[in-house]
């Protein structure tokens, strides 16, 4: 193999790569990094077993071949060489990759090529053009409610399920008190979902997020993995599918959307600030902040600690029904609002012990439903599972 690139070119495919390989521990052939020189580019693979990524980058080949090099060395080298071409050349006498610019001179040990596997080919019957932004902001306001347990299986998922009497898909999030769900419509990925859906663990979903960009993308699926790749056809990220069951959430967002809950409607920043200061006298054994719905225009935020000491606040709400107290983790109500983007929020509460769902006028087909604390008279709380 003796290629020539621009260092510019291969810079962000190389650390794309290095970002999804083990940094010090594991196999040694996960570690790597494999480069491909062929058809006038150089093709940038790595995997950890799970994710793939290829990316393809314009060259000047001289010889075609493969080598393998340690991912992270030749990233960090590449990454604090200057702009300009980079010479890489296999010496099949020393198994050294040599590596030049101008007057500097380097080598890497390459990797046995027996080492090296195919990768998953992207599937090119039922491509799905999607926008990268969209999906971004789907993943930001999901993953939160994610569980970052492994062992929790399907509750360690994002989840997308087909919803075919709607034409919409619902993507949802949840990790045993707290739940998350947005809906869109897109009736081609629609059709490309299997009938249960697909999950997607969220150690992954997180590494996809890092590779997207606000660019459109194309989006495919086989039987075990998802495809993602970028417009130009350059770069291509691919996951596999998780099969465990996803529990039936209606169950519970049927408790909020159904009748005779009582409604609170806040100010969402003002409401933010307020539980920003409660959230000061919280302590490890009490991190809740009460509500007390004092009159149908106002209610009364506290928290109280013995080590800690005491914080009360009113504020102007609008609100209708028969509960006049409820508890909230502090931190867990602050995370939720600002993943929102109206001006208000409104709360259904069906309960002192009930899910709450939260919505936003300006947060079309966006719910997310959070347990209250359980409320006893020493004080003393503790969450409850969906």
């Amino acid at each position: 193999m003796q290629v020539t690139v621009y260092r510019n070119d291969i810079i962000d495919g190389l650390q794309k790569s290095a970002n999804i390989i083990p940094a010090k521990t594991g196999a040694a052939f996960l570690r790597t990094i494999w480069l491909q020189a062929a058809d006038g580019n150089l093709r940038i693979m790595s995997t950890d077993s799970s994710l793939e990524f290829t990316g393809n980058y314009p060259a000047e080949v001289t010889a075609e071949g493969l080598a393998g090099v340690q991912g992270r060395s030749f990233f960090e080298l590449v990454r604090k060489l200057p702009p300009g071409k980079i010479d890489l050349k296999l010496d099949p006498a020393t198994q050294n990759l040599l590596i030049s610019q101008g007057n500097r001179r380097y080598k890497l040990a390459v990797s046995e090529q027996s080492w090296f596997q195919e990768f998953a080919a992207f599937p090119e019957n039922g491509t799905v053009y999607w926008s990268g932004d969209f999906l971004q902001e789907l993943i930001d306001r999901i993953m939160f409610c994610v569980s970052d347990e492994d062992t929790m299986e399907a509750m360690a998922c994002m989840y997308f399920k087909p919803v075919a009497d709607d034409s919409k898909i619902e993507v949802c999030g949840l990790n045993g008190h707290q739940f998350s769900m947005a809906s869109f419509i897109n009736d081609d990925i629609l059709a490309a979902l299997p009938q249960d859906g697909a999950l997607i663990q969220k150690k992954y979903v997180m590494e996809l997020k890092k590779w997207l960009t606000t660019d459109e993308i194309e989006l495919s699926l086989s039987q075990k993995r998802l495809f993602f790749r970028t417009g130009d056809k350059r770069e291509t990220f691919s996951l596999p599918l998780s099969y465990h069951q996803f529990p039936d959430y209606k169950n519970f967002t049927a408790k909020v959307y159904a009748g005779g809950t009582s409604v609170l409607t806040a100010n969402r920043r003002e409401l933010i600030e307020a539980l920003e200061r409660i959230g000061i006298f919280n302590t490890d054994s009490n991190r809740c902040t009460f509500f007390l719905f004092d009159s149908p225009t106002q209610a009364t935020l506290s928290s109280q600690a013995q080590e800690s000491g005491a914080a009360t606040e009113t504020l102007e709400v609008s609100y209708k029904g028969d509960l006049t107290r409820i508890a909230f983790p502090t931190k867990d109500i602050i995370d939720i609002l600002a993943h929102f983007h109206s001006e208000t929020v409104d709360f259904a509460l069906t309960g002192s012990e009930g899910p709450c769902g939260v919505t936003g006028p300006d947060d079309a087909d966006y719910l997310v439903i959070v347990m209250p604390m359980k409320i006893h008279e020493e004080t003393y709380y503790s969450e409850e599972s969906i």
